[in-house]
């Protein structure tokens, strides 16, 4: 057990190397002014000589990258013109729009995205999978064919129109909800849970779908393999089969799927977050986007390709935990 933890938080360390390589040269290194860009129109020559200057464009490019990295794991002193504003690690930078440094963006921006995407994840397993597992042992009835056509519907559509029909219906027309405000977690826990109530739903709706789907093939594929026959060929009961024989081994792709979208979850939750004033990193990156503040778009998009890597590598884990075959080397 490990020698395979081992394995795969090498493989973690290299992908992130590797994304960050990417994103480096995508936004620095390619053609055009990267301190004119950060600095925006209006800035003078000496101000962009300066921002080239506190970017270290002027030196070789494995200068530039080792400098990049080094400041994430040792920090980084930036002048202010009046001082020195200094950038503990992990440092991602320094916002040249606003003097902001990137790494307290994103801690004020991650928790409201992290409260959107684990709350959300934990309704689409439970009406994905349950829907899912109904399905596949009521398989050739009328019950079958119902869930069937809910998961259709909800894989068709978007997640702005099931949104906007959760906000009309519970808001506007039975008003059993207020319109939602977010609110921290640590502020009011029962008013964070109201308000974020709705945009877990739009998200679950869609997603929950697509498990539902997986979920039920998976489930009929492990039904049907040589082992489940033999369990019933010495009588054990088909409850007992599907609990701790049939289940285990459907859930494994459901696993690595759920892992795959939670990370992509933090900061791909774009449409939800603006819909239901979610103030998360996604809207952040839009903003951040739109101005062409560089170093808080790497920065956002670094810690973005974190969570996935994260959420791959436990993945990996609940995997071969779940799924007795997978050999932890």
């Amino acid at each position: 057990m490990t020698r395979f933890l081992l394995r795969r938080l090498l493989q973690a360390a290299v992908v992130l190397l590797v994304l960050a390589a990417v994103l480096y040269a995508t936004f620095y290194l390619a053609p055009g002014d990267a301190a004119r860009l950060a600095c925006g129109p209006k800035c003078s020559a000496a101000q962009v000589d300066q921002i080239r200057g506190q970017m270290g464009l002027d030196d070789p490019v494995y200068v530039q990258f080792w400098h990049f990295l080094q400041d994430i794991f040792t920090g980084h002193d930036y002048s202010t013109g009046t001082g020195t504003l200094h950038c503990p690690a992990p440092c991602l930078g320094q916002s040249y729009r606003t003097g902001e440094l990137v790494t307290d963006i994103v801690t004020q921006k991650l928790p409201a995205t992290a409260s959107l995407a684990l709350g959300a994840m934990v309704l689409w397993l439970l009406i994905g999978v349950g829907t899912g597992l109904l399905s596949a042992l009521r398989r050739g009835t009328l019950t079958e064919r119902l869930l069937t056509g809910f998961t259709l519907v909800g894989t068709a559509t978007p997640v702005f129109i099931t949104g906007i029909v959760l906000l009309l219906v519970f808001c506007s027309w039975l008003q059993w909800l207020p319109f939602p405000t977010y609110v921290p977690l640590t502020d009011d826990p029962e008013q964070w849970a109201w308000n974020l109530l709705l945009p877990w739903l739009a998200l679950a709706l869609l997603e929950s779908a697509k498990y539902a789907r997986l979920t039920r093939s998976s489930m009929l594929e492990t039904l049907a393999e040589d082992h489940i026959r033999t369990f019933r060929a010495y009588g054990v009961g088909e409850g007992a089969i599907v609990r701790r024989h049939a289940l285990r081994g459907a859930l494994t792709p459901v696993i690595a799927l759920s892992a795959l979208d939670l990370g992509m979850m933090f900061g791909g939750a774009l449409l939800t977050e603006t819909l239901f004033n979610v103030p998360g990193i996604g809207q952040q990156l839009v903003q951040s986007v739109q101005l062409k503040d560089l170093p808080v778009v790497v920065g956002i998009v670094l810690v973005m390709g974190l969570a996935v890597v994260v959420a791959n590598a436990v993945a990996d884990v609940l995997y071969a935990v779940a799924d007795r075959r997978v050999v932890l080397t």
